[in-house]
């Protein structure tokens, strides 16, 4: 007498059972926390892509890995960053990391803007100017460094050849063994690989202002210098925060050119942090103390980003 009938059409005491999944599907998407299960598989894939490989690289600095020495392998807390402050390599590094992104950025953001406001003038020619000036950038690393390499070279270099010829030179220069011109010669360089990074995007910035702005400036008398720090460079500065941004990071972590041409020489002359943490890791298989230098330069880049946005947000408001 207790037990309930069931019959042939699924229901139980006269109540039907609800069995589609499309019902249990729109009843579990009316709650309030159906987003945050939708945000569950970007999550994982973060954790997995992103957190996972930082964490394991500062676990890595508070260890001694050494693959030619396994035994000497395990944790050694904070010895590493202790040994940072009498390595006089990586205070060197340090030195020339800030001269390599200071002046890098800023000549690359000079030149990147003065390229893309005279391609904005538009017509074929400027169009055909564009697709030329891009060529640096798309170029590989190992292309671009050795053709430098070339054209640089002491004995057989085209440049030295016409700065013997035009009398700025009396002889052919080993740009990259001279500790005081190897510097300078990767710098130029880098502006001529980098500068299309901030032409692409600085150009993209102009074409999107509307001309309408311009035109109702020259009614009001604005010339063209008034034009371009009043209306030009406001609208620019979402795009030039981002882009320095970008490049600076891109310089901290690309050590391509310089191990490239000089492979941070001569006597440390062009040695920065990531060529460091590389050498440290590849070269001397010292994966524990590369670890340390990685999350040193983790932090400075940190601290810039967070700096720069806030201080350029404060020049905004």
């Amino acid at each position: 007498m207790g037990v309930h009938d069931t019959t042939a059409s699924g229901t139980v005491s006269g109540r039907r059972l609800t069995l589609n999944p499309l019902a249990l599907l729109g009843n579990v998407s009316e709650g309030r926390y159906w987003a945050y299960w939708l945000i569950i598989p970007s999550l994982i894939l973060v954790a997995a892509v992103i957190l996972y490989p930082v964490i394991s690289g500062i676990g890595l600095s508070f260890q001694e890995m050494r693959p030619t020495m396994p035994d000497r392998n395990g944790f050694i807390g904070l010895e590493h960053y202790q040994d940072l402050l009498t390595d006089t390599v990586f205070q060197k590094a340090v030195r020339n990391t800030l001269v390599w992104v200071v002046v890098g950025v800023i000549s690359q953001f000079m030149m990147g803007l003065i390229t893309a406001l005279a391609l904005n003038k538009g017509g074929i020619l400027m169009k055909i100017a564009g697709v030329i000036v891009l060529l640096p950038w798309i170029m590989p690393s190992v292309v671009a460094g050795n053709i430098w390499a070339l054209m640089l070279d002491s004995r057989l270099g085209v440049i030295n050849d016409i700065f013997v010829k035009i009398g700025l030179l009396e002889q052919y220069k080993a740009w990259f063994a001279d500790p005081n011109t190897a510097l300078p010669a990767t710098l130029v360089i880098s502006l001529w690989r980098g500068f299309p990074f901030f032409t692409l995007l600085l150009l993209a910035g102009l074409q999107a202002i509307d001309d309408d702005l311009y035109e109702a400036s020259s009614v009001d008398g604005a010339n063209r210098w008034d034009q371009f720090w009043r209306i030009t460079l406001p609208l620019l500065r979402p795009v030039i925060v981002a882009t320095v941004v970008l490049r600076v990071i891109g310089l901290v972590n690309s050590p391509d050119l310089l191990l490239l041409l000089t492979n941070g020489g001569p006597g440390h002359a062009t040695q920065v942090l990531s060529l460091y943490a590389f050498q440290k890791a590849y070269t001397d298989f010292d994966f524990g103390y590369s670890g340390a230098i990685s999350v040193v330069m983790f932090l400075i880049l940190m601290v810039f980003t967070v700096i720069y946005v806030r201080v350029t947000r404060v020049a905004e408001d």
